[in-house]
């Protein structure tokens, strides 16, 4: 196929990401539609468009929610996190070594698991020293395991009889990469979104202390990003709220930002490609796909728990 015509196609179907009818699910859709089919045309642009947008998309999300629902949610989420995370990463260990799966790439999708996805990957990938296949596997597992969970877990939340703001806990804790756990949790409601997002934005900062502590069992200099979204993510949140006068522009920046993770969602389909898809052996698959399932299932009864205990 004509390769301009592929650029145009691929700007035309994120330009039609953006009208208001076209869901997250769909937009994941129509992007791995293109990448399976006649191919992503640009996937290094891909990459970077949509690690800034979805940053900006979720500070974005921050004039649409009020600064103490924040504090609120992103506290109260604290201890299962750091519980989660200790049980995840030993898990993960093990899981890898009985599945005899690659040191590096069980690893990585330990972390992935853990934290936040292909974000924790690409943290964690230089301090292990992993190599171009290493990361592609690991992040291979991770996004198909995030499609599934962005069609799945607002089904499952239903069928548990899940509120919404629980329904945000489990999505925050369960579900790996932040696009998707606002995608799912915008399709649940308002009020999943606004526990989701600072939920899973509290479990992102744990990148720094592993990364620092990988690098000290390892040896090797560490110099991982800080997420300085997450504070411009509080300082909008606080701008919405303190300074209501500005409402109908706060409203107009949270509709871009949901438009905004939409096109996201688009562009990471699109990012994928056969050569990822064939890169994915059985055993880290099984090691992601175990490891998920398990997550999800007792973060679940936790939040099941939760929940029953304060109705």
């Amino acid at each position: 196929m004509n390769p301009t015509f592929r650029i145009w196609l691929l700007g035309g179907l994120a330009a039609a990401c953006c009208l208001p009818g076209v869901t997250p699910p769909l937009a994941l859709g129509i992007g791995l539609v293109l990448a399976l089919t006649v191919g992503n045309p640009q996937p290094t642009l891909t990459v970077k468009v949509q690690q800034y947008l979805l940053q900006a998309s979720v500070v974005g999300l921050g004039f649409g929610l009020q600064f103490d629902a924040v504090g609120r949610a992103g506290m109260t989420g604290a201890w299962v996190t750091a519980l989660s995370l200790a049980l995840t990463v030993l898990l993960g260990w093990g899981l890898a070594k009985l599945l005899k799966v690659e040191r590096i790439t069980g690893q990585l999708i330990t972390t992935g698991t853990a934290i936040c996805g292909g974000s924790a990957i690409a943290a964690m990938g230089p301090v292990l020293g992993a190599s171009p296949r290493e990361m592609s596997v690991a992040l291979g597992c991770v996004f198909i395991l995030n499609a599934i969970a962005l069609f799945v877990f607002p089904v499952a939340g239903h069928w548990a009889g899940l509120g919404p703001a629980d329904f945000g806990y489990w999505a925050a804790i369960a579900i790996h990469d932040m696009s998707s756990v606002a995608g799912a949790a915008a399709r649940y409601g308002p009020e999943a979104l606004a526990t989701a997002v600072p939920v899973k934005l509290a479990r992102a900062l744990w990148i720094l202390p592993l990364v620092a502590g990988a690098a000290m069992l390892v040896r090797r200099e560490a110099k991982p990003k800080v997420p300085w979204f997450v504070g411009l993510f509080l300082l909008a949140s606080a701008v919405s709220t303190y300074l209501p006068a500005g409402e109908a522009a706060w409203d107009t920046l949270t509709f871009l930002a949901r438009r905004g993770l939409t096109v996201t969602l688009f562009l990471i389909g699109a990012g994928l490609s056969r050569e990822a898809l064939r890169e994915v052996g059985w055993r880290p698959m099984l090691q992601a796909v175990i490891l998920w399932v398990i997550v999800s299932v007792v973060s679940l009864g936790v939040v099941l728990g939760w929940a029953g205990s304060h109705s």
